[in-house]
């Protein structure tokens, strides 16, 4: 443990450690932890209240205080020349082989993700800064100890950006006066501080992914600390430009009003849809009214998704904002059938974003980029780098009915046991230090597995009934996570079992899916056992 000027540093200090958690940047988290900490804590605290409301009937809608800006006439400052192409992104955690092969893939933009898709150990927090910054100087390399082969940057790489942790998540290793301090904020001022240099230096800003923001408070919040840090590094205003993810239920309904906060750091939107299914349920978790399906049949096609999206353009594009589309999970397989069965559905699910209006898409594998790029250059000819022309002006308006209705679709046995098996495998990847996991040929991350448990939560709550007629009850869900851990274990092997942590996982899964109140995110407790 080590104490500096009222930061103190928990964690091992790590050969390479000390060349990011330098003097400059121990007092810039201090800085920064003392000035937005509190606000963060009240902010918190509001979400709390709201969700109150939600659970005692209350449904979300646009906020009356707020329609002036909904009615007004503004638009966004304009969007840097290396942001207006994002026709194909992919994303992945800040581990070095995967940055450097997520650089080199057929994308535009690689988002190197300190959230959803990463575990927030102490090492890989840490190790994902130097890698980033040594990816934004170029000199980013992998050797693989097991095979020998050697990983390097290719020519012209995919443009870089960061997607730091949610307002929620705190970093237990860095205590300023003796509390935690904000994960965020960690991640957003160690990443500033080691890059801004090498980026300005090469024509370029310092680029941001905002998740999980819940009201335009919080995207002025962020708004304040991007000022707070460009004013310290004498850097203009604008040199910090972000996207948002819009993947809570909340924030759906002050789409205009986040654009507006941050109207001169803010470039897109995005629709970070498997997020925001998981939200729907807890948002609504009380509504007996508003219980989905599988989330196997909970795609954008269900009408409260597709709402979603058109109201996402619809807003982002009269703003001057870019429309970003959602994640195609799927990983290409090795059998040729079943390979163009997984192409057809990349392919249906990009060309429903393009032909809707998106500016661009996220894949989580490069393999399926040149699908995706397939579908996007169709509408992007002739020069063309976005469809900000598209306004859906004509649109009906979305309305809040259109953005709570309630999906048609059946729970079924096979759902719910799909479900176990893939939380059971996500967790104990996550607490063993994996945060990005391929289940069943899918790219899972925290947001899928947060849709499994809490959807089985929710029917359990509300007494719902499979469609073979079970009863959904603890007794139940115990019987088949005791089930499914057996065939998930005959699965992975008994090596893997042992190693990741499997019984804790177990345990975990049980506790938070028959707790009496829905645990709002999986990686709290989770993050006690990483």
């Amino acid at each position: 443990m080590t104490t500096t000027s009222g930061l103190t540093i928990l964690g091992a200090m790590h050969s390479g450690f000390e060349q990011i958690l330098t003097p400059e940047a121990q007092q810039l988290l201090v800085e920064l932890t003392r000035e937005f900490r509190p606000q963060l804590k009240t902010l918190l605290a509001a979400r709390q209240s709201r969700q109150q409301q939600f659970d005692g009937g209350t449904l979300p809608d646009f906020l009356p205080e707020t329609a002036s800006i909904r009615q007004g006439d503004w638009t966004v400052a304009a969007i840097p020349a290396d942001l207006q192409d994002r026709r194909v992104e992919i994303t992945g955690p800040v581990d070095r082989k995967m940055i450097i092969n997520a650089l080199n893939a057929d994308v535009k933009v690689f988002m190197a993700d300190f959230e959803d898709s990463q575990a927030p150990s102490w090492t890989g927090v840490i190790e994902g800064q130097i890698n980033l910054r040594d990816a934004n100087l170029g000199t980013i390399h992998y050797s693989d100890p097991q095979s020998g082969k050697q990983y390097a940057l290719r020519d012209n790489p995919a443009l870089l950006i960061a997607r730091v942790r949610g307002l929620h998540l705190w970093e237990k290793h860095l205590l300023v006066d003796g509390e935690q301090v904000p994960g965020s904020l960690v991640d957003f001022a160690l990443y500033f501080l080691h890059n801004y240099q090498t980026r300005l230096a090469n024509g370029s800003g310092v680029y941001y992914y905002l998740p999980k923001l819940q009201s335009h408070k919080e995207a002025a919040w962020w708004d304040a600390v991007f000022r707070f840090t460009q004013a310290k590094f004498n850097q203009p205003v604008g040199t910090i430009r972000a996207t948002v993810l819009i993947e809570t239920l909340p924030a759906v309904f002050e789409m205009d009003e986040i654009l507006h906060a941050l109207r001169e750091h803010i470039v897109a939107l995005n629709c970070g849809r498997w997020d925001y299914i998981f939200s729907y349920i807890k948002t609504l978790k009380n509504h007996a009214d508003r219980v989905l399906p599988d989330r196997q049949v909970v795609t954008m096609d269900q009408p409260f998704l597709s709402a979603y999206s058109r109201l996402l353009i619809k807003t982002c594009h009269k703003r001057g904002a870019l429309a970003m589309g959602g994640m195609a999970a799927f990983i290409p397989a090795k059998d040729p059938a079943a390979n163009e069965a997984i192409l057809a559905k990349v392919t249906a699910d990009k060309e429903r974003e393009a032909s809707n209006g998106h500016d661009g898409t996220w894949v989580a594998h490069p393999g399926l980029a040149a699908t995706a790029n397939t579908v996007f250059n169709r509408y992007l000819t002739d020069g063309k780098r976005n469809q900000l022309d598209v306004s859906r002006a004509d649109d009906a308006p979305v309305t809040a009915a259109d953005l709570l209705a309630p999906s048609a679709g059946e729970r079924t046995e096979a759902g719910m046991r799909t479900n176990i098996r893939v939380a059971l495998q996500y967790i104990a990847a996550w607490i063993s230090g994996k945060g990005c996991v391929p289940i069943y040929g899918l790219m899972e991350d925290a947001a899928t597995a947060e849709i499994c448990r809490t959807s089985i939560w929710q029917w359990i709550k509300h007494g719902k009934s499979l469609s073979n007629g079970q009863l959904v009850t603890k007794a139940l869900f115990a019987q088949m996570l005791a089930q499914e851990s057996a065939v998930v274990r005959a699965e992975v092997g008994e090596a893997l079992w042992q190693e990741q942590n499997f019984a804790k996982a177990q345990q975990l899964l049980l506790q938070i899916t028959t707790a009496d109140e829905l645990v709002d995110f999986l990686t709290l407790p989770a993050y006690e056992l990483l």
